[in-house]
């Protein structure tokens, strides 16, 4: 049996990220068939018994993740030139009044928080917030199959061929994207349903069909609706919410 990174094997068994595994392995908080493993890029069998010290367990517990309605004008990740982070929007006074999770707002939920996928600087809608390795893979890992809903205005005349397009037959990159799932809501809107996230890919396939966008919104991930909250407020997944 080939042997494979012990961080590895945390992230494939879904104890924590990769990132967080090798934290927990630096802080000797990992343990292997019950003895303490503290040594980065350890090699372990795949089939050996992987544990957690109570404060890892205690630490991933109280790991937040935050919905947000992102507006326009904001990026998803890091600064860039003059537009500022979505991540900056989080604040006592942004949170959102309807939400009903019992926790109390902290700077410690800002500590580590980065967002669990993408959302172009011109779109607006749900973005995933996250201190958890755990939700961040199980969203954006290679393996996700978690399906994003958005709303699109757009620009054009939208023939049957290109609808049909849109659904399944276009290439991006030289690589065929997934099958997708358009629906013409009426006049010039579509309702998007895609399990895969490229860079602006839902305004490039409206150019292979010949339409601009001028528009968008995700309103929903997996399980998780975007619903009444306003833009540029947040709320906290609650415990009983799953993806």
């Amino acid at each position: 049996m080939e042997k494979i990174r012990l961080s590895k094997l945390m992230a494939d068994n879904g104890l924590c990220s990769r990132r967080e595994a090798d934290a927990f392995i630096e802080r000797g908080w990992v343990y292997v068939d019950g003895e303490r493993v503290s040594v980065l890029g350890t090699k372990v069998n795949p089939d050996q018994a992987v544990t957690l010290d109570e404060k890892a367990c205690s630490e991933l517990s109280h790991a937040v993740t935050i919905l947000l309605n992102k507006p326009v004008g904001y990026v998803s990740g890091q600064p860039e030139k003059a537009y500022k982070p979505a991540v900056s929007i989080i604040n006592r006074e942004s949170r959102f009044k309807g939400d009903r999770a019992p926790l109390r707002f902290v700077p410690s939920h800002l500590r580590g928080l980065a967002p669990a996928g993408r959302l172009d600087i011109d779109s607006e809608g749900l973005l995933v917030l996250t201190q958890d390795g755990r939700i961040a893979r199980q969203l954006i890992g290679e393996n996700s199959d978690i399906e994003k809903e958005y709303l699109v205005r757009f620009e054009g005349v939208l023939t049957d061929r290109g609808l049909t397009l849109l659904n399944h037959g276009l290439s991006l990159d030289g690589k065929a994207l997934k099958p997708a799932q358009v629906f013409w809501e009426k006049d010039s809107l579509l309702r998007f349903i895609l399990k895969e996230g490229k860079k602006r890919q839902i305004r490039r396939m409206c150019e292979l069909a010949g339409l601009k966008v001028t528009a968008l919104k995700r309103i929903r991930i997996g399980k998780i609706k975007l619903g009444l909250l306003p833009v540029g407020q947040w709320r906290y997944l609650r415990e009983d919410e799953r993806f």
